[in-house]
């Protein structure tokens, strides 16, 4: 028999610092957009012309081989900024695919 009002504690736990977490990237990701407009997902271009896909990739790789590397700056966290470059990454996926998928006049 289950008893549907039993939770374990560890349980609960893990969701309030899984949701801690996520809506601490979702700050700093709000607030880097804020602070340095859509350059991410609307990049420039004006050196590079990939696409935001390919340059996200490019900052991934980056982050990727400071933590290999463990090239750590003091202020900055490269796991959290690396969670944020996959969520861009995610969005620039869809909003490229919803941009192939659409019918053009």
């Amino acid at each position: 028999m289950t008893d549907n009002a039993f939770t374990p504690k560890p349980l609960i736990q893990s969701a309030i610092e899984i949701a801690t977490a996520c809506d601490d990237l979702k700050e700093l990701l709000l607030n880097k957009n804020r602070r340095y407009g859509d350059a991410a997902l609307s990049p420039l271009r004006v050196f590079s012309k990939a696409d935001s896909v390919e340059q996200i990739r490019v900052r991934i790789d980056d982050k990727l081989s400071r933590l290999a590397n463990q090239q750590n700056d003091e202020d900055e966290d490269v796991l959290t900024d690396l969670l944020g470059y996959l969520i861009l990454l995610r969005i620039a996926k869809k909003r490229l695919i919803a941009i192939k998928c659409s019918p053009t006049d």
